[in-house]
């Protein structure tokens, strides 16, 4: 097993943070938990800027130095995107290794991409990370043959011109193997929006509680699908979408779809990377944004989410809000439904059968009721409905089978000829 690294967070509060500074390092604790780091100790700043040559002052260098050695300390993590040369200064000066919340999300996304889209994502983001950082690798200026002065210099500068150039093909290699996989995406999108169902994504910061909705609305209207989707109490627990079939006890059906969870600060390489993924969400008819109503911070993390969203391009997706873990806040709040907001406890199963029903107000909205008389000769058409609309009433007559029925306005319009009101 492998042995776990004893870091010490880091993180400059500028004006503009705010309240969400606190929050941001709290998070970044969890982040680093998420990777199997124990933070022993944690080291704040508050300045109108940070600092563009060691991202702090030159004083908490110096306070920084008995801290490392205090805790035994074998990482700093910082909580933002730190530059090459900052991260070059601060490793030389404290002689630790130095890490930024970028390089800390990207370890977490390596660690748990499962499928050969998630895997080739992740690694074609972290080496964009790495890109413009080779000039701070030491090994990467590594002297080659002997001689002085600008000979020397000239042979470190082609080793890291090497380095690029193989880190560039690299890159381009591993994206041409994605776009394969993401015509492939794209292809059943296609078929998934030609079979004519409704496809209603579930989004929302990571560990929110979006897997466990998913496995509660599967459990409740397809028990016999043993399709459940991981679920954990962690932050990334799942980065793979997960699409799901929903057949409800009326015959309504309606595709659901599972994205990987955001977060602040989700670096843009990700994001780049994750396009194709997140694209999932934009051909959406109904998007689910799943709220952790019992975190203090939860609308923080509502905007965050819709921030990420409006990058994507989804903002003419009609939007409900599934406000999750309710029970810990107040017990009578769940089930409630209240406009575009649902009260539940996925966990417990509860406010699923409300969620659906708002779900339902919006993506059969095309559902036509009606009578039928079908003639005793088309009895292949009563199967039909039976199996893909809402039968409410059936009556047999002298000249064959009448329904009441509640069906698609499609099949309204192709069956015309046998209504009959």
């Amino acid at each position: 097993m492998e042995e776990r690294l004893r870091a010490i967070a880091l993180g400059v509060n500028t004006k503009e943070q705010g309240e969400d500074f606190e929050y941001s390092m709290l998070e970044l604790k969890g982040l680093a938990e998420a990777r199997h780091i124990d933070v022993m100790a944690e080291m704040t700043q508050n300045l109108p800027k940070r600092n563009h040559v060691h991202y702090i002052g030159k004083g908490k260098i110096d306070e920084l130095l008995p801290l490392i050695e205090e805790t035994e300390a074998d990482v700093l993590i910082a909580n933002d995107e730190l530059s090459p040369s900052q991260i070059r200064v601060l490793e030389e000066k404290l002689d630790i290794r130095v890490m930024d919340r970028t390089m800390l999300i990207l370890d977490i996304f390596a660690e748990r991409a499962k499928t050969r889209e998630a895997q080739l994502q992740v690694e074609v983001a972290q080496l964009q990370y790495m890109l413009p950082r080779l000039v701070g690798r030491r090994e990467s200026l590594g002297r080659q043959g002997g001689g002085s002065g600008l000979a020397n210099r000239g042979a470190g500068e082609t080793k890291l011109e090497l380095d690029r150039r193989r880190i560039e093909d690299n890159i381009s290699a591993l994206n041409k193997e994605l776009e394969a996989l993401v015509e492939l995406r794209k292809t059943q999108r296609k078929q998934r929006k030609k079979s004519g169902l409704p496809i209603v994504s579930l989004v929302g910061y990571t560990n929110a509680g979006k897997s466990t909705t998913m496995n509660a609305l599967i459990e409740t209207f397809n028990p016999g699908d043993n399709k459940q989707v991981f679920e954990k109490d962690m932050l990334f627990a799942t980065l793979d979408t997960s699409v799901r079939n929903i057949t409800l006890p009326d015959n309504k059906v309606f595709l659901l779809t599972d994205t990987v969870g955001f977060v602040n600060k989700l670096p843009h390489h990700l994001v780049k990377a994750f396009r194709s993924t997140l694209e999932e969400v934009a051909e959406a008819d109904l998007i689910i944004h799943v709220v952790d109503y019992s975190d203090p911070h939860h609308e923080t993390l509502m905007k965050v989410t819709n921030e990420t969203l409006d990058d994507i391009g989804v903002g003419d997706i009609p939007v409900i809000y599934a406000f999750n873990k309710a029970e810990l806040v107040d017990e009578a709040m769940v089930a409630k439904v209240v406009n575009d907001r649902i009260y539940l406890s996925a966990k417990q199963r509860k406010g699923i059968d409300e969620l659906v029903e708002v779900i339902k107000s919006y993506i059969f909205k095309d559902y036509k009721k009606c009578e039928m008389l079908i003639p005793f000769s088309q009895g292949q058409l009563i199967s039909y409905f039976n199996e893909h609309a809402n039968v409410i009433h059936t009556e047999y007559e002298e000249n064959g089978t009448k329904l009441t029925v509640e069906c698609r306005s499609a099949d309204y319009e192709k069956y015309q000829e046998y209504v009959v009101q």
